[in-house]
């Protein structure tokens, strides 16, 4: 199947997910939720095999001889008070998950059993995550390791940006003859078969290829701006562009659109994934320098004198390295055909195997709910909700349009009568909020965002971007107001 009808494919089938999406009720009400899923199974197969076929057959051993590396190293200070416990990879996603998760499942789903994952800030979540999740039998090469910013003879100080993390440990990267180096970010929602990406930048003999996903003019700002022509070959890069002229000159060629089964009148624009493929000299010569930073020194500055190559993307994508689009990402995996779907068999996102019980319902309604394992709900109401893993709801609590991150252990009877129950109390009101794990909301209490400013910071809440945000461990007292 070529590439533009597998587009036209999939345009068909996202075409009917909408209809049935418009109708929920009635749907429901004919037993079509299992007809939605097959819509979207059949969807992810078609991309699945158009990505197959645009593989094609890497030179044997390319899998063996290429190393992965994931960023988990950030701040991530745009997720706070997410990350104020925790590094940015390890937040919860999806109710059972961790955002780590995409990027390490990706790496599997393709073939690839040679990891790196780069760490430094408040990273013992992290840690204790990946080492319970990820394990290989003692009788291959595979393995998934830890790199910690550390204290060495070359140097002391933390990792000053991307480049600089991968600088830091190429003793590392070096020791086994590695070809191929697949440099990829750690906060990204998103599922490709890193495969296509490899075949494409050995066919074209590229030094660098960098991924990049069509956007609109109004998100240009939010990213660097790349822009190649009809045989990917990058020739320009403009980093958040906001004049008119710089902006127009990086649009996409009608014929770069038509090669990648757009519409030719589309006004679109390459932005930047954050994930690289380098070959293992054009490494080792690009961080022969003090650049910090892949994005914003290392691709720039290799455009001009190397063949750095764009591999197009079309399919979901989101950076979810904001509370706005963290809110968005997970609520959006309430619709009845989400954009970006677990439910997908052949390539699934794998996590720590907790072995948890089946969440337990007691007369609850729901509605466009995901509710994860070892939850207890009892006579509640839930709407756009996700519900994390071990989440006790309370009767007469509603919630809307919220997540509910759960809790990490299950509260074996009162142990401080002081203080709420762990989880939702009775009577509660939850509208746009997202509640970490360990939270102890009280009976009767109300948390909204309604009149209150966008962003604010209060002693046991935070407001940003508005959306309610409950830190982990938080104790909000029994009919408490937000």
């Amino acid at each position: 199947m070529s590439l533009v009808a597998a587009l036209l494919t999939r345009n068909k089938w996202r075409d009917v997910a909408l209809d049935l999406q418009k109708n929920t009720a009635k749907a429901q009400m004919l037993g079509y939720s299992l007809c939605a899923m097959r819509v979207q199974t059949q969807h992810d197969s078609v991309l699945r095999s158009s990505t197959e076929k645009t593989a094609g057959a890497l030179p044997p051993g390319t899998l063996q001889r290429t190393l992965a590396i994931i960023m988990g190293g950030g701040a991530g200070t745009r997720l706070f008070p997410l990350t104020k416990d925790r590094a940015k990879p390890a937040v919860p996603l999806g109710g059972k998950y961790r955002i780590v998760d995409i990027s390490i499942s990706n790496c599997l789903n393709s073939g690839l059993r040679s990891i790196y994952v780069l760490t430094q800030f408040n990273s013992m979540s992290l840690h204790r995550h990946i080492q319970a999740s990820y394990k290989f039998d003692n009788f291959s090469r595979s393995f998934i390791d830890i790199l910690a910013a550390q204290q060495t003879p070359a140097g002391s100080q933390w990792y000053q940006g991307t480049a600089d993390a991968v600088r830091q440990n190429m003793r590392y990267f070096l020791e086994r003859p590695y070809d191929y180096y697949l440099i990829l970010s750690g906060d990204q929602l998103y599922r490709m078969d890193f495969r296509a990406l490899l075949h494409q930048h050995i066919r074209l003999g590229a030094d660098i290829t960098l991924a990049t996903k069509p956007v609109a003019r109004h998100q240009v700002f939010e990213f660097g701006i790349m822009r190649s022509g009809v045989d990917r070959r990058i020739t320009g890069f403009v980093e958040k562009p906001s004049d008119e002229a710089s902006v127009q000159e990086m649009k996409m060629s009608r014929e770069l659109l038509q090669a990648v089964g757009s519409d030719e009148d589309d006004e679109l624009f390459q932005a930047s994934m954050g994930i690289y493929v380098f070959n293992r000299r054009v490494l080792i010569e690009s961080l022969e320098n003090q650049l910090v930073d892949f994005g914003k020194h290392i691709i720039p500055a290799s455009i001009k004198d190397r063949h750095v190559s764009a591999f197009i993307f079309k399919g979901y994508w989101e950076d979810i390295g904001t509370i706005r689009a963290f809110y968005k990402a997970n609520l959006d995996l309430t619709d009845l055909v989400p954009e970006y779907s677990f439910f997908e068999p052949d390539s699934p996102i794998y996590t720590h195997p907790r072995f948890l019980p089946g969440s337990k319902i007691n007369g609850a309604t729901l509605r466009q709910a995901i509710i994860s394992d070892g939850c207890i709900i009892s006579d509640a109401h839930l709407e756009r909700t996700l519900l994390g893993i071990r989440s006790v709801i309370q009767s007469g609590a509603t919630i809307r349009n919220s997540i509910v991150m759960g809790a990490d252990y299950f509260e074996l009877g009162q142990t401080d009568s002081s203080q709420p129950s762990m989880g939702i109390g009775k009577n509660c009101v939850i509208d746009r909020a997202i509640i970490d794990k360990n939270a102890r909301i009280g009976d009767g209490v109300v948390i909204t965002p309604g009149g209150k400013s966008a962003n604010l910071d209060a002693d046991n809440y935070f407001i940003r971007d508005g959306i309610v945000v409950i830190p982990k461990n938080a104790i909000i007292p029994a009919g408490f107001w937000i």
